[in-house]
């Protein structure tokens, strides 16, 4: 009740408001990115500012943060000469109509189960500004992103560009049963537009052009379920599929298959607790293909997963603490193969035969036990967590184990001020 009292929207149709939040940031590595360490430890300072309205159907959100960590991290595209570094959180204009809306703008998202990165699209990244719009009733809706992507330079030192498209039917089959069928795709050339054809969100991609026109362009397909069990537990999967070798699938000269998917479920523990798990896997070659400049990344980071070769087990239980705090407890098994996202593709189907589908060379184990404590009381908000990761085969070294501990926490102190507008 008193989670819905906060989240409940306010019934005037033209309102603003206006915050400030202040704090730190202390981590065991600058990636934010727990299971994949990389960088220095640390603490700095962060702030930042949000203003938005709200006029009629229309919504206008900035949310510029001040994030000194963030010139470290290697995954940040900005300048990194910088003592205090600027990005914007969010930053977009909205419209809300009775049967859809549309969207100019950034903001974090996420295709997928709660808990795991999206195959095809996710918040891993930093985002980026881009064109969208969704369609539909809850019964049925479509949702359409258009992106353009960092531009890159091939060996002689021209430009590439390159693009990003995303779409996703949404459909209620039953009371219990959803199901979503999506496509992404890059498409890059050193002349390249964005053609009509790839952002035309009723078409299907794999089979208008690369089993139709035969076209360029890297496109990811996959499906999405999500069935209700009763009152309690729900089930979840995802799969994303970037290449099958159907005609020729143990050719000592084939391509390995390119795939990823992830299962999971959750549900009420008792009458106050909660607990959810998930398996997730990404062969070997996933997210990457024959045209570097194709792969499904944006400067060199994942525009769904950032790591192939790969697959996780979690299982977490979520316990409030009183009104307004939530404990997280979890559990975590990954092995990580040597596959990297931004490794060069098989040149041909005899240097891919030899790869295998999951796996390449020595896997590294990350067994991790944590807690993540999570809320906000009246001006403060608190997001951490805490961990020991016991990693096998650290660095991918065979027989070498470190013991490490892994962490986070960010914690603000904010006000802010709202009212209608006449």
């Amino acid at each position: 009740r008193g989670l819905g009292t906060t989240l409940r929207e306010p019934g005037d149709s033209n309102r603003w408001r206006a915050g400030l939040r202040v704090g730190v940031q202390a981590y065991s590595h600058i990636r934010r990115d727990l299971l994949h360490p990389r960088g220095p430890d640390g603490a700095r300072p962060y702030g930042e500012l949000a203003g938005e309205a709200v006029l009629g159907p229309f919504a206008l959100v900035s949310r510029p943060a001040a994030e000194p960590r963030i010139t470290d991290d290697p995954e940040w595209p900005g300048r990194r000469d910088l003592d205090l570094a600027w990005r914007m959180a969010e930053a977009y204009l909205s419209a809300q109509f009775r049967y859809g809306s549309v969207f100019y703008g950034q903001m974090d998202r996420n295709w997928g189960p709660v808990g795991i990165e999206g195959i095809g699209l996710s918040d891993y990244g930093y985002n980026d500004p881009e064109l969208g719009f969704e369609v539909g009733v809850d019964a049925v809706r479509l949702t359409g992103l258009a992106r353009t992507l960092e531009d890159a330079r091939d060996d002689n030192g021209a430009r590439i560009h390159r693009y990003f498209f995303a779409h996703r039917l949404g459909v209620r089959v039953t009371d219990r049963l959803r199901l979503g069928l999506w496509e992404t795709t890059v498409l890059a050339g050193a002349d390249r537009e964005f053609d009509g054809r790839y952002r035309n969100p009723l078409s299907l991609l794999l089979l208008a052009n690369q089993y139709g026109l035969g076209a360029d362009g890297n496109v990811l397909f996959g499906l999405d379920a999500h069935y209700r069990v009763g009152k309690g537990t729900t089930l979840e999967a995802q799969l994303g599929i970037d290449d099958l070798q159907y005609e020729n699938p143990a050719g000592e000269d084939r391509y390995p298959n390119r795939w990823a998917f992830t299962l999971a479920a959750h549900g009420p523990l008792g009458s106050r607790l909660a607990w959810r798990s998930l398996y997730t896997q990404a062969s070997s070659l996933a997210f990457r293909t024959l045209d570097p400049f194709e792969n499904l990344t944006d400067g060199g980071v994942g525009l769904g997963r950032n790591f192939a070769d790969m697959d996780r087990l979690t299982v977490t239980v979520s316990l409030p603490a009183g009104t307004r705090w939530l404990v997280t407890p979890e559990i975590t098994l990954q092995r990580q193969g040597e596959g990297d996202i931004n490794d060069p593709f098989p040149a041909s189907p005899a240097e891919a035969g030899s790869i295998p589908q999951l796996f390449i060379g020595t896997v590294e184990r990350t067994w991790r036990a944590a807690v993540a404590v999570s809320g906000r009381q009246g001006p403060l908000d608190l997001r951490a967590t805490a961990g020991v990761h016991h990693v096998v085969n650290a660095g991918h070294l065979e027989g070498n184990t470190d013991n490490r501990f892994v962490g986070r926490l960010q914690a603000t102190l904010g006000l802010s001020r709202g009212g209608v507008i006449e």
